[in-house]
């Protein structure tokens, strides 16, 4: 605080009008006594406010009459601003009146003007009691400042600790007022319920201060519940430090206490950490491995770390016993010109010798220091194992880089046994692989240490009976101090002590071992992991790139199989073309060689079939290189002899391939004649189709093994095709050819549908032709003779073949019952099978004890084939009779007029016809075989016309028969 002004540089403002001679007023005058006071005059109460509006005045003096107002007035003013700044008022002419106003308006001193003494008096009064007023209030404010400190909690007490006031914050920590705990006793106050012996603790304190002494008391107080956390962190807990104060009055009287409470807890836990760090500091210099020694400029030991033992193995007072550092270290460690010039000297590598006498490869820093008689300070780090390692890892990098070359298990497996004795300074080691083909465990390589220790090493089971194949099956390494103490060992007998097996992934074991009992330190362990993983990932790099020679072989195979399946794929699209736009079978035929052999597919392509008699191949069709006419007629193609590939494929009716024409080339002439046209692989395909062979189809091609599986496949698909295209033109032809061949078969098969059925209701059946094809079933018209069609109906529901029935007449013929009926089957049907080659099933019937077939083959369609097939649809049929016949027509009426007719209309006929409708006198109405039907009879009538109209139109336009004639008549 700044020093009070004195009398001689007090600063006085003087309101005073100005006298009429200009000269200086009374007032004025007597408060410039003293040379170096300041005064400064105003005529008017405005100017002298302006002014202290921004002006620091020590005491203001003024007259009673002023210009527009009176001093009594200034001083009211003046009180409403500033309470506490001295105001002298000095009429001209007092009384007691305004004596008494000015008092109440709160003035300093009043004092007449012409009092001359007494007013100069007054102004030192009015200046000494400002500046005591101004002191107290100084010092009011600084205690209200540390009385409200936020950070600290403060009470004022009674000298005999009842509380008489409370700041703020100690308030606001238990939740008060002041009234709360104004009068209650300091001690009993809630602040001190969560501390231990708290409120005692307080009491003395308080009783100390009062018998003026200052107190101090560290009290900590427990965490409040979890609602009242608001200044608690950590564990919840607070150190505080109080301080009771005693205050004294200017007799030295103790009238009140000052207690201050202040939060502790960042300095306690401050101090704690640093007790602990001490202890710290003192327990890690104790048990690091690094030794730090401390010796005066003689070399002479003036402190020695308690560790001292860990690297040198001696204890500190055999290090002071040796009296210098050149007997513990290498004599000129360094040379103390650079250690002076530096300070400080770091890595100084030297070799010292340990009580045991081992050798121990150290790292030295030096430094300058001054620490009580000590000034050169040694930090000494034991690197023998870094050393060791660090030369090891050379010798490892040394054996990667040669690994990266090498390119089978054998190689890698030799070059680590080799570099496992250098690397890890171990006599014996071992690698054992494992074979896929039978898991077990062979050796492939060892060390000359381990042939001599342990002898040949044997074949193991990849599992738990020995201590590899447990080591690989569990894929953790296990390291033995003395394997001997293993229940696992097998060889009691070996030599080895301390052994480590140590798995090379999924490729095999690695052993390591040494006569000596605990040869494995961490370095050891540590070396011998990264020797064999560094094996494991060369194993890899070769496994790896064998299976991507496997693959990449396994693709060009794929790459070419797929351009042979592309180009296998264009040869059938062309073929398949040709076969939709072929009308005979000689242009099947030819066009088959011909897309064959093109663009040298293929060298030579023929189809044959077997002569009249059946025991001989004869070619219909060729095309390709290497002279093939001359190949056919020097090669035989009996059926009897079957080893020329068409031959064989002829007589067994399958595929046929000979992958190399050179194989049994004595055995075979065929294959010579092969051979000298470079036709050096081939295929006989059969072109069959529902049991009707068509020939065979031979390729040959001038490489061996031209014919893999995709393409046998494809080709064997195409012998169908061809036999199918095939079979639909001989259809096609069939329509066109009066002569036909008849077969007649006798079937004994009990599992024959209409067999079963006519058993079942003991009646005969028949059926004259007349199929309908829907997607999954057919539809045949069957007559009833002797049973009613009901008991027909009843005994094909019970049948699985038969999928419906339906009534469609039921008649008496005499003494007989009778009818038609409707059956839905299930295919394949033979009509359907035969339909497909141009054969037509003429009749069926059938009776409790056998069925008769009558089935009409064309001329251009060979009958065997319709034998095969009747004869595989049934377990025992009978061909009865075979012979030809002549048609009525030029052309077959039934397939025109099918031709013609749409299948509704064909059923609506068929229904009609079967139904009895064209009977004389009609069995039902069109209106019956409508409702029949499920449709109306104007449509029933529709069809049935437009039906009369396409017959008659067969009948007069394509058979060319005049109107009138009779069909057979000339």
């Amino acid at each position: 605080m700044a020093p009070e002004p004195t009398r001689d540089d007090a600063r006085l403002l003087v309101v005073e009008p100005a006298s009429g001679d200009e000269e200086t007023s009374a007032i004025t005058e007597r408060a410039r006594e003293g040379d170096a006071a300041d005064v400064r005059q105003f005529a008017s109460a405005q100017a002298a406010l302006e002014f202290l509006e921004s002006n620091a005045i020590d005491c203001v003096v003024s007259a009673h009459e002023l210009e527009t107002t009176t001093g009594l007035d200034l001083l009211e003013t003046i009180r409403d601003r500033e309470l506490n700044l001295p105001v002298v008022l000095a009429p001209a002419n007092g009384d007691e009146t305004l004596a008494s106003d000015a008092v109440a308006a709160g003035v300093t001193e009043y004092v007449p003007r012409d009092r001359r003494d007494s007013l100069v008096s007054a102004i030192d009064r009015a200046i000494s009691q400002g500046r005591a007023d101004r002191v107290a209030q100084e010092r009011a404010r600084q205690f209200e400042s540390i009385f409200e400190d936020p950070d600290t909690y403060s009470w004022v007490l009674e000298p005999d600790g009842d509380v008489r006031r409370t700041n703020t914050g100690a308030l606001e920590a238990i939740d008060a007022t002041g009234s709360d705990v104004r009068g209650l006793p300091f001690w009993t106050l809630p602040w001190w319920d969560r501390t231990e012996d708290g409120g005692e603790a307080i009491r003395t304190a308080v009783e100390q201060a009062a018998n003026g002494t200052v107190a101090h008391r560290e009290l900590t107080r427990t965490a409040p519940p979890a609602a009242e956390h608001d200044r608690t962190d950590g564990d919840g807990s607070r150190t505080y430090e109080v301080t009771v104060r005693p205050v004294r009055d200017e007799t030295g009287a103790v009238v009140s206490l000052f207690v201050q409470a202040t939060d502790v807890t960042e300095r306690v836990r401050l101090e704690t950490e640093l007790r602990e760090s001490e202890e710290l500091h003192r327990v890690t210099l104790n048990h690091m491995t690094d030794t730090v020694l401390i010796t005066d400029d003689d070399g002479a030991f003036t402190y020695v770390c308690p560790n001292v033992h860990f690297i040198f193995g001696y204890t500190d007072d055999e290090i002071h016993e040796m009296g210098s550092i050149d007997e513990l270290l290498a004599p000129d460690l360094f040379d103390r010109a650079d250690l002076a010039e530096e300070g400080v000297l770091t890595n100084i590598e030297c070799t010292a010798t340990d009580k045991a006498g081992r050798e121990h490869t150290l790292l030295v820093n030096v430094r300058e220091v001054s620490i009580q008689d000590g000034t050169i300070l040694y930090s000494c780090r034991d690197i023998t194992k870094r050393k060791r390692r660090e030369e090891a890892l050379t010798g490892l990098h040394r054996t990667a880089r040669e690994l990266l070359y090498a390119e089978t298990d054998r190689e890698i497996a030799d070059r680590i046994v080799a570099d496992g004795t250098d690397v890890l300074d171990l006599e014996a080691s071992a690698a054992f692989r494992f074979d896929t083909d039978e898991n077990v465990l062979r050796p492939v390589a060892s060390s000359p240490g381990m042939d001599r220790l342990h002898g040949p090493l044997p074949t193991r089971r990849a599992n738990d009976e020995s201590i590899p194949g447990q080591v690989f099956v569990g894929g953790e390494p296990r390291f033995f101090a003395d394997v001997h103490e293993s229940p696992s060992l097998s060889n009691p007998a070996t030599e080895l002590r301390s052994a480590g097996y140590v798995p090379l992934g999924d490729h095999g074991v690695f052993v390591v071992g040494s006569p000596e009992v605990d040869a494995f330190d961490d370095v050891s362990r540590e070396l011998t992991d990264l020797l064999a993983a560094t094996a494991e990932a060369a194993l890899d790099r070769v496994e790896r790139e064998r299976t991507l020679r496997e693959r990449d072989r396994e693709l060009k195979h794929r790459n070419r199989q797929l351009t042979r399946l592309n180009q296998v794929n264009e040869i059938i699209r062309e073929i398949d073309a040709a076969l939709v736009t072929a009308e005979t079978r000689e242009e099947i035929e030819r066009a088959v060689c011909e897309r064959l052999t093109t663009a040298d597919r293929f060298a030579f392509a023929w189809i044959g079939t077997t002569d009249a008699a059946g025991d001989h191949l004869e070619s219909n069709a060729h095309d390709g290189t290497g002279r093939g006419q001359e190949y056919l007629d020097s090669v035989s193609f009996s059926l009897a002899d079957a080893t020329e590939p068409a031959a064989r494929t002829a007589s067994t009716r399958e595929v046929t391939v000979v992958p190399n024409v050179v194989d049994r080339l004595h055995d075979e002439p065929w294959r010579k004649a092969a051979l000298s046209r470079d036709y050096q692989s081939a295929i006989g395909v059969p072109l069959a189709y529902d049991e009707f062979t068509y020939g065979v189809l031979t390729v040959y091609a001038d490489r061996p093994d031209a014919f893999d599986e995709t393409t046998r496949a494809v080709l064997a698909e195409l012998g169908e095709t061809i036999a199918s295209a095939i079979a639909a033109v001989e259809r096609k032809r069939a329509l066109l050819t009066d002569s036909q061949t008849r077969l007649e078969f006798d079937v004994n098969d009990d599992s024959f549908v209409f067999t079963r059925l006519a058993r079942r209701a003991d009646c005969m059946l028949s059926f004259n032709g007349g199929v309908r094809q829907h997607d999954e079933r057919i539809s045949v018209f069957v007559t009833v003779d002797g049973a009613p069609v009901t008991d027909v109906a009843t005994a094909a529901t019970d049948l699985v073949a038969v999928e419906d029935v339906q009534i469609i007449s039921d008649e008496q013929s005499g003494d007989e019952p009778g009818g038609t009926v409707l059956l839905e089957l299930a295919q394949p049907f033979l009509a359907l099978q035969l339909a497909d080659h141009g054969v037509v099933l003429r009749r069926i019937e059938a009776t409790p004890e056998a069925a008769q077939l009558v089935v009409d083959v064309p001329s251009a369609v060979n009958p065997s084939g319709s034998v095969d097939v009747v004869s595989n649809a049934f377990t025992d049929v009978e061909l009865r009779s075979k012979r030809s016949i002549e048609r009525s027509s030029p052309r077959d009426l039934h397939s025109e007029l099918v031709d013609r007719l749409t299948e509704r209309q064909l059923e609506v006929v068929q229904m009609a016809y079967y139904g009895g409708y064209f009977e004389s006198p009609r069995e039902r109405s069109g209106e019956d075989v409508a409702e029949t039907l499920g449709i109306s009879p104007a449509a029933f009538y529709r069809h049935i016309r437009l039906v009369q109209r396409s017959l008659f139109a067969v009948l007069f336009e394509e058979t060319g028969l005049p109107a009138g004639a009779t069909p057979g008549v000339e």
